[in-house]
């Protein structure tokens, strides 16, 4: 099969294309430029050519500033926490650049992330799966693509773990092995989300914060500066430790609570994918993430009006936070997902 690989420079994607390379495939490196560094195609060409396949790139800069950042600025200016990965994947990754690959030729399009994907037996229908290494499973932020796409979509290191891929990596000297690895956002490198806003928003508004019953505490610089269950940076001084509670962008105000006020137990989610299944039509006890590093907790999600889901937990969770994405479990399985649009309680 002719296989595109999504190359970022990095020693997951190399091993990626080593591993499809290795098992007989025409394999080709693709990468996207997002960002204005060219690094990452440099560091993905190098790799290219010690595996000795063609490589191109393809620069998504323009597309990736109206589809991704732009919607990342607008979310935060709304008092939401958004996750661009999630939309980067589906719009980008394999929208655009599958593609690409396919009028260069691809089948198929691999890219590597840690998860797997398999095909029903009984329903034909391709299910996305966590990945063998829990420590690297990424299928939380893959639970936005399409049917269409997950048949198009080739996972190799889904069975493997880290160590593994870099022992791949060092046996085949490949010089990906010796760069440093982040897990921040690609066009947030610094991770400093503060500062980029500041440069992408013409007007960050002052306001108030105040606690929950609504009493004034403080003033804040700026809605963008906070998030759900912030404690540090607040600028307020209290006899109790104060943490972020929630958002209110309608009135330009941020409201702070003790510990105990950022738990909830129940929220409503929003623009919907499902997996598994084509939807639901009766309440499903599932396990929930309500963010990347969350430990997935049981909830029963149900039905709701307009599309929408409500999610209630069995036991109340911190800082459940509108943006972010909640992705439902059965086991492995990534049953389908939605965006946290508002907590309950």
């Amino acid at each position: 099969m002719k296989i595109a690989v999504a190359m970022s420079g990095g020693v997951d994607s190399s091993v990626t294309a080593a591993l499809l390379q290795k098992e007989g495939h025409e394999v080709f490196g693709l990468t996207m430029l997002v960002t204005p560094s060219d690094e990452a195609a440099v560091a993905a060409r190098e790799a290219a050519e010690t595996l000795e396949i063609p490589h191109h790139t393809v620069d998504f800069r323009d597309i990736f500033n109206k589809e991704v950042i732009a919607g990342f600025c607008l979310q935060y200016s709304l008092g939401r926490t958004p996750n661009p990965c999630v939309n980067c994947n589906r719009l980008i990754k394999f929208g655009i650049l599958l593609e690409k690959a396919r009028e260069l030729g691809a089948a198929a399009m691999a890219t590597g992330h840690y998860a797997c994907i398999e095909k029903q037996s009984d329903t034909g229908r391709m299910v996305l799966k966590k990945g063998v290494d829990r420590t690297r499973d990424q299928s939380y932020f893959l639970y936005k693509l399409t049917q269409p796409q997950l048949t198009s979509a080739v996972f190799p290191l889904g069975n493997m773990t880290k160590d593994n891929v870099r022992k791949i990596a060092s046996e085949i000297e490949l010089a990906s092995v010796e760069r440093k690895e982040s897990r921040e956002i690609c066009f947030v490198p610094d991770n400093d989300y503060p500062r980029f806003l500041r440069e992408h928003l013409s007007t960050i508004p002052t306001g108030q914060i105040v606690d929950i019953k609504g009493q004034v505490l403080g003033n804040h610089h700026g809605i963008i500066n906070y998030t759900v269950g912030q404690r540090k940076g607040l600028g307020i001084s209290s006899k109790e430790p104060l943490y972020v509670v929630g958002i209110d962008a309608q009135n330009n105000t941020v409201i702070v609570g003790e510990k105990q006020d950022i738990y909830a137990d129940e929220f409503i989610a929003a623009d919907l994918n499902w997996i598994a299944v084509d939807n639901i039509t009766q309440p499903l006890t599932l396990k929930v993430k309500i963010r990347y590093l969350h430990q997935e907790a049981e909830a029963v999600i149900s039905a709701a009006d307009n599309d929408k889901v409500n999610v209630k937990f069995r036991s109340p969770q911190m800082a459940v936070t509108p943006g972010q994405a909640a992705v439902f479990y059965d086991g492995d399985v990534v049953v389908g997902g939605g965006t946290i649009e508002r907590v309950l309680n």
